[in-house]
């Protein structure tokens, strides 16, 4: 998290454990779509892809949809946790 990291507090309303298990599996499908994303700006920027000026593209692609993954993981981990306390 940046320094000017903040705290976002959610409030859903889920009909049903079936709700909120479809809930956790479209997140968990878009994870695993950044993952391949990182995955695959990573492979492409160290196999030395394009010029500097498309590698700095790529470097920031590649850092963006980091940032995507870690904010799903934690989206992710709180419904766990909200699972867990219910």
């Amino acid at each position: 998290m940046s320094a000017e990291a903040r705290e976002l507090e959610l409030r859903l309303a889920v009909g049903s454990d079936e709700e909120l298990d479809e809930l956790e599996k479209a997140l968990l499908k878009a994870r695993a779509t950044e993952l391949a994303e990182v995955r695959r700006q990573n492979l492409r920027f160290t196999a030395g892809y394009g010029d500097a000026t498309s590698r700095d593209v790529m470097d920031e692609v590649g850092r963006l949809a980091q940032v995507r993954y870690d904010l799903l993981t934690a989206l992710i981990e709180a419904i766990s946790r909200a699972r867990g306390a219910g």
